[in-house]
């Protein structure tokens, strides 16, 4: 089987100097998750109207990202129990660049995500007087209580269509821990098309094509899933079990969104 290095060596390239740091940071997400075992496939059907974002001559990219929250899980909760206009506040650091953002997202009630940054010092944990007021600005949370929960590590694909409309992110081997537990997750895609609004592209055909539904994820929430098994989670059992079956390619009966 062709490797996916080599079957992205067949993409155009785009570095980041190419983008603009401000592309999509207001949009629509829509995730789907699947095999890797299909995403060789998927990736050698997508024609070169998308091209792959690439650094340090490097196409798969590796993450990692710190999750906050209250002591009592607030974010978490207000997921699990299907509210809008709720936050997430994260910590990511870009490996190979070396350089990391202080990221707050938005999930409003219209359904669009809403992405805000500030540069953040990468060899550095502790926030600055200036990212306490920035956290202050954008969400309802006091900072001064916010601590890192859940920590994750996984390596990305990102892909652009020629317009730049659309973005594409292809996140696998990913890995969830806190300060007592890991838990390394292999054989699962998980896949988001970004757009400013939802239009049929040649991706979302394509996952169509293959019949890959669309799903409602948060890898915070699946890492809280993972690592703090007594938390309330009823609203994601079925999730978990759907998850569970693609990782050992196990028959999917449905998909439900949360």
């Amino acid at each position: 089987m062709e490797s996916i290095e080599s079957i992205l060596n067949k993409f155009d390239e785009i570095s980041l100097t190419d983008i603009s740091p401000d592309i999509l940071i207001n949009r629509i997400d829509t995730k789907f998750v699947f095999s890797e075992k299909k995403l060789p496939q998927f990736l050698k059907e997508l024609s070169f109207n998308y091209k792959v974002l690439s650094i340090e001559n490097k196409s798969i990219i590796h993450y990692n990202t710190t999750y906050y929250d209250t002591p009592d899980f607030s974010m978490y909760l207000m997921h699990h129990n299907g509210l809008l206009n709720r936050y997430k506040v994260r910590l990511r650091r870009y490996i190979e660049t070396k350089t990391a953002f202080l990221e707050i997202k938005l999930k409003n009630n219209k359904g669009r995500t809403l992405k805000n940054r500030v540069a953040h010092d990468f060899c550095k944990i502790n926030w600055t007087i200036v990212e306490n007021e920035f956290i202050k600005s954008n969400t309802a949370f006091n900072p001064l209580i916010l601590t890192p929960l859940v920590i994750v590590q996984f390596k990305r694909i990102t892909l652009l269509n020629s317009s730049f409309n659309e973005k594409i992110t292809i996140d696998t081997e990913l890995d969830f821990s806190n300060k007592e537990h890991t838990v390394k997750i292999n054989n699962l895609v998980l896949l988001e098309v970004k757009q400013p609004n939802i239009v049929v592209s040649e991706a979302s055909s394509l996952l169509l094509k293959h019949k890959i539904k669309s799903i409602s994820l948060s890898k915070y929430c699946l890492g809280v899933n993972y690592l703090y098994p007594h938390l309330k989670k009823n609203n994601f059992k079925q999730k978990l079990i759907t998850l569970n079956k693609i990782i050992h390619d196990a028959p999917i009966n449905h998909t439900s969104n949360i």
